[in-house]
């Protein structure tokens, strides 16, 4: 399992936004997009709408919690992850979420095209 990296720059977050797939589950939205890398990054963001500052780093944690023990075992090379807090991160079951990650991503890598077509 590779070490979790961040996104650091907002244009990559506009990219994954713009150019790659969306996907909804239980208390997340899930964008991912391809790029020219070996290595798979991922963002996390909470706007306002979903409350105070409380509740905003709250859902952060558990996205970021996410990221590590899920998101990470079916992360592809290459792909950047965004994931979006929507009103119910901070309330719903954490299995809840669990799952809508595991299917939200297994979607997202049927749509996202294969970034190298001889390995096909």
């Amino acid at each position: 399992m590779s070490k979790l990296q961040s996104m650091p720059a907002r244009r990559d977050f506009l990219q994954a936004r713009n150019q790659g797939q969306k996907a909804l589950a239980r208390g997340l939205v899930i964008q991912a997009t391809n790029r020219d890398s070996d290595i798979w990054r991922v963002g996390l963001t909470a706007s306002k709408k979903i409350g105070n500052a409380v509740c905003r780093n709250r859902a952060r944690r558990r996205m970021r919690a996410l990221a590590r023990q899920h998101l990470a075992p079916l992360a592809r090379p290459g792909v950047d992850y965004v994931l979006i807090a929507r009103h119910d991160t901070v309330s719903c079951d954490w299995q809840d979420l669990v799952t809508g990650l595991t299917k939200a991503i297994r979607y997202l890598h049927h749509k996202l095209p294969d970034q190298d077509p001889v390995s096909s």
